[in-house]
């Protein structure tokens, strides 16, 4: 497959990823991608982000293909039961951080992070030095949900503040994850 055959699904964490983020970038530059928007980007409410994510995967007129990043990767691992059967395809699932984190971040209801298969095909991307998760905890995560494991090596949260604004690495590892789906 390639990914106009998608219907590409952006959903950023805390904060909305900034116009120099790589989802950002990915946003603008695949043809089928679009952002799920939520009501606040500083204070999430878990049910309501959950449930526009449901509602963006409902709205697809193509296959569904999550790309997700940091908290963004906890609403989706919350909202994978809720999703209609073959709809999502596949999920690109970079940096989620720890229940730790979650807690002070985004309050209680985030945690405790699912820990059930996902229902779709997955690659979990995952930094050595990430101050949000650490590897140890983001390799178990990717046993628990099925998830490919994709280290990123010393990368930090996979954001511009850790230097990747376009991130052309993980742009190539997800054509390579579109390829298999």
């Amino acid at each position: 497959m390639r990914s106009s055959d998608f219907d590409i699904l952006i959903i950023p964490g805390l904060g909305g990823s900034g116009s120099g983020h790589w989802q950002s970038r990915w946003e603008a530059k695949l043809s089928t991608a679009r952002r799920v928007e939520q009501d606040n980007w500083q204070n999430p409410r878990l049910e309501y982000w959950r449930d526009r994510i449901v509602a963006a995967v409902e709205s697809a007129r193509r296959p569904v293909l999550l790309v997700a990043h940091s908290l963004g990767v906890t609403a989706v691992a919350h909202a994978a039961p809720r999703f209609a059967p073959d709809v999502v395809r596949g999920a690109f699932l970079v940096a989620p951080p720890a229940d730790s984190v979650l807690i002070k971040a985004a309050g209680p209801s985030f945690t405790p992070l699912p820990r059930d298969p996902l229902p779709f095909p997955s690659v979990l991307v995952a930094s050595r030095n990430d101050a949000y998760a650490p590897y140890e905890e983001s390799e178990e995560l990717s046993y628990a949900w099925g998830s490919r494991l994709l280290d990123a090596g010393e990368a930090g949260h996979l954001n511009v503040e850790s230097g990747h604004g376009p991130w052309p690495e993980g742009l190539m590892s997800l054509a390579g994850f579109i390829k298999q789906l």
